[in-house]
């Protein structure tokens, strides 16, 4: 018959019965004790030291198991995680970690925590769970200079405590910035005289977009100035 876990744990016990009583009735020295059960000194006197403060039963192995864990969810918390998924199960991890801090549940569990209270307790099913699209792609034209994204953003300070706005533009393809025209009033003028810069520079875009906030008559001066800069210049390449 195989021994059980029990009978190596008592033939461990045993063992080191035998180690401490050569030294207390036998009057081996403990090295000779340690070398003949192939054991360092340091074991030798700590089973003598159990031995006096518990007995035979204080010699068999002792479990590794910490007596708690930082990270472990408390049980009122694991509790409330349970009773908002019953009551609510389309909520998520996400949802449910929001509703735990409005209750005022402190520390706080992460929602990877709950994600994982969640599984351990059979509430969700880990397998189920929606792949990610591989089909995915960015949005975006197949060669530089056929769009640029041109918008007019605002919240610059100067030096001088003065706010300017910006005409920003990236080329689509690239992700190149073509512009970033600082300007302290926003006209048709400035706007105008930014976008002209921009098409001097690098060249003129096939097309333009524009935000679908910016005024009727910023969106007629870029037509104008990008017909009379393609005249003037003629399509070109970012460089």
């Amino acid at each position: 018959m195989p021994d059980t876990p029990l009978m190596r744990e008592l033939s461990v016990a045993e063992q080191r019965y035998q180690a401490v009583l050569a030294v207390i009735s036998d009057g081996e020295t403990v090295t000779d004790v340690a070398a003949r059960f192939g054991v360092r000194r340091q074991s030798v006197h700590e089973w003598l030291a159990r031995f006096e403060a518990g007995g035979l039963e204080n010699l068999a192995d002792r479990s590794h198991r910490p007596a708690g864990c930082r990270h472990q969810m408390r049980a009122g918390v694991e509790v409330a995680v349970v009773e908002m998924r019953r009551a609510h199960p389309g909520w998520g991890p996400r949802r449910i970690t929001f509703e735990l801090d409005r209750a005022g549940f402190s520390p706080l569990p992460s929602e990877s925590a709950v994600y994982r209270a969640l599984g351990r307790l059979g509430l969700i099913d880990p397998g189920a769970r929606r792949p990610r699209d591989r089909r995915w792609r960015r949005w975006e034209r197949g060669d530089p200079m056929e769009l640029w994204q041109m918008e007019t953003v605002g919240g610059f300070v100067l030096a001088d405590g003065t706010r300017a706005k910006a005409l920003s533009g990236v080329d689509d393809h690239s992700r190149f910035c073509v512009s970033a025209f600082l300007m302290l009033r926003e006209s048709s003028g400035r706007v105008c005289e930014g976008l002209a810069l921009a098409m001097r520079t690098y060249g003129v875009p096939v097309e333009i977009l524009t935000d679908n906030s910016s005024r009727r008559r910023q969106r007629g001066s870029e037509r104008l100035a990008q017909t009379q800069a393609r005249h003037e210049h003629g399509p070109g390449q970012l460089r």
